[in-house]
């Protein structure tokens, strides 16, 4: 239930973001280009960015890694954005109408054309990207309720003033349609986040049904409603290039059919023209400058000189800093999400340990070929040794209180541990480098120590020894 909750929430939050943004999107082609923007091309530029944005959140990528497939995924949806606003005579899988498109001549205005249709789909694309990494909190949704209300405001006011100033009236009904399923997927949207947030209610006994029938009815009327709302512009133009093939084929039926057809479905909008008005400006008296010594012409120089290298040292610093930044940002990692650890990332740290096991096993296998070389590792190596045995080190014992302790619970080892404490004392205390006869001889006895034939008397003292208040 929750699974269908999240999801049908983000459908409604991706149709609130959607309406407002084609709005504006519809409002301005309509107006320069005198044609509406592609819906499907649309909707496909925010769902890639979206898709590509969720997939690449959390995985602790590199930050020119992700960069450079957003970068990718504009730049297709790009090229079929432009495709469909041009009339071109090949496919778009073909290179031939991308070599035309590069070669093609422009003037200011179709390099205008251009841009304005680069920055609708760029705009697109970022409400793609902004609304995978936006969180969806009530404060949130909130706020992007308000900015969506002003938008369209803002849209209202300017077609206001477009007609009442400029005499002007731009034939859009798109943008006007979409402020409804706006509204409504805003409703359902905050309810959806309002009822996840609050503690659960329950129903009055006896109206448990009733209610979950009330709730699921205006959630299904809500969403419905604002859907088709959303895509009616899209299905009106559909409805009218069905009717002109309509038209076509029944033209042999006579004129009363297309008369009643066209009384239905079309509706007839007569656009008055612009009142054109021709400005004139008169011409402007030129000023004479005056006539300056030459003096003052070279400090003008030499001023112009020292301000440009100040202005060109300081625009050389910022743009150092800035691309050191820059690469340094690119380079880095993104954060790793804790629900995307993938299992090449649970594989690669159980190599890790393995491998850090390997190292230690053979670093043991190593030292103990090897053997020690001083008297205190073989000490310490007897300290484990007596560890294992049941028998731990005291902090306030001495070497030769354990020795005595030791001796008391193995009484056959009693040579073997006496020689590995005297050596000790004799090159800590007494200071004396230990021969290669006497560090073999305590190699013997810690190798004997470590026997198996010793392994049940050390059991045993492990399952029964005394107290750690024994007294020796």
């Amino acid at each position: 239930m929750k699974t269908g909750k999240g999801a049908l929430l983000f459908f409604v939050i991706a149709g609130m973001e959607l309406s407002w943004l084609y709005a504006w999107a519809a409002f301005l082609t309509t107006s320069i280009l005198n044609w509406s923007f592609p819906f499907p091309e649309a909707i496909a530029t925010f769902a890639l960015a979206a898709a590509i944005t969720l997939l690449s959140q959390g995985r602790g990528w590199r930050i020119i890694y992700i960069g450079g497939i957003q970068v990718f995924g504009f730049i297709l949806a790009a090229l079929r954005v432009v495709y469909v606003f041009h009339p071109w005579s090949h496919s778009i899988l073909s290179q031939v109408w991308l070599i035309e498109f590069f070669n093609t001549p422009r003037g200011p205005l179709e390099w205008l054309h251009l841009i304005l249709v680069l920055f609708l789909t760029f705009m697109f694309w970022v409400g793609g990207v902004t609304f995978a990494r936006r969180p969806t909190a009530y404060s949130t949704l909130c706020a992007r309720f308000d900015l969506g209300m002003a938008a369209f405001a803002l849209l209202f006011l300017t077609k206001f003033l477009v007609l009442y100033k400029g005499g002007i009236t731009i034939e859009d009904p798109l943008s006007q349609l979409l402020f409804f399923p706006f509204f409504l997927f805003s409703l359902l949207g905050i309810g959806l986040v309002r009822s996840r947030t609050t503690s659960p209610r329950e129903f009055l006994p006896g109206y448990q049904a009733l209610g979950v029938i009330l709730s699921f009815t205006v959630v299904v009327v809500l969403f419905g409603t604002g859907l088709v709302l959303f895509f009616l512009p899209y299905l009106t133009s559909a409805a009218e290039t069905g009717y002109a093939i309509l038209k076509t084929a029944a033209r042999p039926l006579g004129p009363v059919l297309v008369s009643i057809l066209r009384f239905i479905l079309m509706r007839g909008a007569v656009r008055p023209e612009p009142s054109s008005g021709q400005t004139e400006g008169g011409a402007g008296e030129l000023i004479t400058p005056a006539e300056s010594s030459w003096w003052m012409e070279v400090l003008e120089k030499l001023l112009a000189w020292v301000l440009g290298g100040i202005v060109g040292l300081t625009v050389l610093i910022i743009s150092c800093a800035a691309l050191f930044f820059l690469f340094r940002w690119l380079l880095s990692r993104a954060p790793v999400s804790q629900r995307r650890q993938t299992t090449w990332y649970l594989i690669s740290l159980w190599l890790e340990r393995l491998r850090i096991l390997l190292v230690f096993c053979w670093t043991w296998i190593i030292r103990r070929g090897k053997g020690y070389n001083r008297a205190a590792q073989h000490y310490t190596a007897l300290r484990i040794w007596g560890r294992h045995s049941g028998l731990p080190h005291f902090l306030t014992e001495t070497p030769i209180e354990y020795g005595l302790r030791l001796t008391n619970r193995f009484p056959s080892l009693k040579k073997e541990i006496e020689s590995i404490i005297e050596a000790f004392n004799q090159e800590v205390y007494a200071e004396t480098t230990l021969g290669e006869k006497q560090l073999s001889r305590v190699r013997f006895a810690l190798r004997r120590m470590r026997s198996p034939l010793h392994w049940p008397s050390r059991f045993k003292n492990w399952f029964l020894r005394p107290h750690l208040s024994e007294t020796i």
